[in-house]
């Protein structure tokens, strides 16, 4: 008798949890590669996943909203802020954002005068949310210990994310924020934090040098409270916009913008608290 077709396993939202898992060991295979064979490869990562995400957070804006966004100064002024950010300092990569933004205010000025004010707010915006806040990625990946840093960074923020989801699942039951993400319970913000601290606590003690256990623990605590801030606000602009997902690029999870959403905010607590305890 002829078996029915199997069909691939999904996780809740409907997601292919095989597509997911293998898409996921991929990125950090380059991620893990780039880091550690010669560093400022992962400059080249940092930058290709902020030009997707500038296209596809401009694209879904024009597709839902009808909002001409000027993508050619955004895009060059990416790279601007990432290039200053990870051999100048904060300061270039801010006078980059600036110039970003006057850039876009001039750009649009091409086009008619009707809706001048909501294009360049969404431009600036843009330019902020994306490449400004991934500019601190490449500022912690310019000290000398980088990607030990960035290992940091990374491993706290898919802690909070992964104890949050595994909580949530088991022990979840009072909403943190039904009207903007409804899977999501205090419960798993808890057990988020939880698990951020312990990561946190044992890096800054074994990985970074002159880093104390307490130092990650506050670092933890704060990562997973900006990781699941992130989520929210993006999920507050895929409601907004009526969308499930900012792209398709990623099988499984959706577009970079899906994957980027708690990393972003994150990036500027880390970056800031590292240098506070141990120096930029």
């Amino acid at each position: 008798m002829a078996q029915p077709d199997q069909q691939p396993r999904k996780q809740r939202g409907g997601r292919n949890l095989q597509a997911a898992i293998g898409v996921g060991v991929g990125l950090g295979a380059v991620i893990v590669a780039s880091l550690f064979v010669v560093k400022v490869l992962f400059l080249f990562v940092v930058a290709a996943a902020v030009l997707v995400g500038v296209w596809e957070l401009t694209s879904r804006l024009a597709e839902r909203k009808e909002i001409s966004t000027p993508l050619v100064p955004l895009l060059v002024g990416s790279l601007a802020m990432l290039g200053t950010g990870y051999w100048a300092g904060p300061q270039w990569a801010a006078a980059a954002l600036a110039l970003t933004g006057l850039a876009v205010m001039i750009w649009r000025m091409s086009e008619p005068p009707e809706n001048y004010l909501r294009d360049i707010t969404a431009g600036i915006f843009t330019a902020f949310y994306v490449p400004f806040l991934a500019t601190f990625v490449v500022m912690m990946l310019a000290a000398d210990d980088g990607p030990q840093r960035i290992l940091l960074f990374l491993i706290v923020t898919i802690c909070s994310d992964t104890g949050a989801y595994a909580v949530g699942y088991k022990f979840g039951k009072n909403k943190l924020a039904p009207t903007i993400s409804p899977g999501k319970t205090r419960e798993g913000l808890a057990g988020g934090i939880g698990l951020s601290m312990i990561a946190g606590a044992l890096l800054m003690q074994y990985v970074i040098d002159d880093g104390t256990w307490w130092q990650g623990l506050i670092l933890g605590g704060c990562a997973a409270v900006t990781a699941t801030l992130g989520d929210l606000a993006e999920s507050m602009i895929k409601r907004d916009l009526g969308i499930k997902d900012m792209g398709t690029l990623l099988p499984g999870h959706g577009g970079i913008m899906d994957r980027l959403d708690s990393l972003l905010p994150t990036a500027p607590v880390v970056w800031l608290l590292l240098a506070a305890f141990v120096g930029s």
